[in-house]
């Protein structure tokens, strides 16, 4: 009869791994030496969803003159993936909470690896946008599921900080890798093989998390809140539809306005239902806490920051630089290495000293820095002297924030909430992402048109006003961080973090 009883809940107190490999309920490794593999098979899953963000970008001409879509449809193969990643996280988040991390991390490997096969053979256009639209939604269940996974697997402080130090760098500088091998694999193979590839990182991740990962209902299952599902999801597909059609309509116009206020009211309703649901999908306590809420907008206005250079710096290389899509990627490498080697280091050497109230506002402000330093490069800058030394401040910058605020945001969740709250990171990033990318280049297209206003359009005269567009969109986007800079300074405590596991008793710490 002992064997059919129910099990006590979790303890307040993180619990000590074990020393011989235990594997709990939810499928965490609890072993030393096999948690380090689950951080092997977590980071490819992250890494294969981040870099799918902007991979395609290089490969849309190729496909464009493939498929034969027009340059007003080719939109849609990113925002496609952006609607469907963006506006169901949370809904993925819970439902791994609700099924099991393991569960749900393996069928987001196997329907993004299907996702992707029906993406690099798409015989049409049609085709294509379907297959980044369920790459996407499957996208939204692997993520959280993820990196839940890592939050409830590393649970000792000193582990726990290196676990997210390499975790960051890989949230941080998956896009960039995804320029690069966007870049490789087109020029060297097909603009299909930016699909294929993810076949290969799912099958190395699935068969890493079948073997390393136990099946098992979570403890303390949580029950769908149904009415705030449809809400958060309404209003981020609204708020993420609104942003990408401003890319391609004027502001005023109801299209954009439309949806973006629609999105704002059920965001809006959807916050308010939260405080009266039984059984909330994003409860209060994930998100009220100071540090935390810190976190989530630090991801969500580095994200802004994050992609706009991405978007635009590639641009420039190639526009007016003339580099190939390689060597493109190839000049995004060094801002890797140091975003690597900063979210290790400050993890595991500066949070645990100074906190993080120091350390985020200090990635921001160097990120803002950066950015202004590069509205300085023209049509004679060069790679070595003046593209090189602002990428890296940048990656120093990013490295700083992105490893400290994913660790904050989901340090002292209890195992429920692992994957809401996992959700909640990944949410900010991907809106925070959408919404700065269409917002810079809204502006940066302003700042174009209204550079050749009185000229005559001559190649001189339109490589200059390229110049304008991209210097725009860095002095955005260093605004951008310097806002987190002012934001992440106010909310964040004083010292060195120490989270405890809220309990649905627990009061939220303001």
């Amino acid at each position: 009869m002992a064997r059919h009883a129910r099990e006590p809940r979790e303890s307040r107190e993180p619990r000590e791994p074990a020393e011989n490999g235990e594997k709990d309920r939810n499928g965490e490794v609890r072993g030393p030496s096999h948690r380090w593999w689950v951080l092997g098979v977590i980071g490819l899953a992250q890494l294969m969803v981040v870099l799918d963000a902007t991979i395609v970008n290089i490969a849309l001409p190729s496909a464009q003159q493939d498929l034969g879509f027009s340059d007003g449809n080719r939109q849609w193969i990113v925002t496609a993936y952006a609607l469907a990643f963006g506006s169901l996280l949370l809904l993925g988040g819970r439902i791994a909470d609700l099924v099991g991390r393991r569960v749900v991390f393996l069928i987001g490997l196997v329907g993004f690896a299907v996702a992707s096969a029906i993406g690099g053979a798409a015989p049409s256009f049609e085709v294509l946008v379907l297959a980044r639209a369920l790459q996407g939604m499957f996208g939204a269940l692997l993520a959280p599921a993820a990196l839940s996974l890592l939050t409830t697997t590393f649970t000792v402080p000193k582990e726990r900080a290196k676990a997210f130090g390499i975790y960051g760098a890989i949230a941080g500088a998956g896009g960039a890798v995804g320029l690069l091998l966007g870049g490789v694999l087109t020029e060297y193979l097909d603009w299909r093989w930016c699909l294929y590839v993810n076949l290969l990182f799912a099958f190395v991740a699935f068969v890493g998390g079948w073997r390393l990962l136990t099946a098992g209902a979570p403890v303390d299952r949580p029950k769908l809140d149904i009415p705030g599902t449809v809400l958060v999801s309404a209003g981020l597909f609204c708020i993420v539809f609104g942003f990408s059609r401003a890319e391609t309509h004027p502001w005023s116009s109801a299209d954009v306005w439309g949806f973006l206020a629609a999105g704002a009211v059920l965001l809006a309703a959807f916050a308010w239902w939260q405080t009266r649901a039984a059984h909330p999908l994003l409860p209060m306590r994930v998100v009220l806490d100071r540090d935390r809420a810190a976190s989530f907008l630090a991801m969500f206005i580095s994200g802004g920051g994050m992609f706009g250079v991405f978007l635009f710096l590639t641009y420039y290389l190639q526009k007016s630089l003339f580099y190939s899509p390689v060597s493109t990627g190839l000049a995004f490498l060094p801002m890797v290495a140091v975003t690597i080697v900063t979210s290790v280091t400050t993890t595991n050497a500066l949070v645990p000293r100074f906190g993080a109230k120091p350390i985020v506002p200090l990635g921001m402000g160097i990120a803002a820095a950066a950015m202004a330093w590069l509205t300085t490069l023209d049509l004679n800058s060069s790679y070595p002297a003046h593209v090189l030394p602002p990428l890296l401040c940048l990656g120093l910058g990013l490295g700083m924030v992105f490893a400290t605020a994913m660790n904050l945001a989901t340090a002292g969740v209890s195992a429920r909430d692992a994957g809401v709250a996992s959700a909640m990171v990944n949410t900010s990033q991907q809106v925070g992402g959408s919404i700065g990318t269409a917002l810079l280049n809204t502006l940066a297209t302003s700042a174009a048109t209204n550079y050749l206003v009185g000229r005559r359009p001559t190649p001189a005269a339109i490589a200059q006003s390229q110049l304008e567009s991209y210097s725009t969109a860095y002095w955005w986007s260093a605004g951008f961080f310097a806002v987190g800079l002012l934001v992440t300074v106010i909310l964040y405590r004083r010292g060195v973090p120490q989270p405890h596991p809220v309990e649905e008793s627990d009061p939220v710490r303001a």
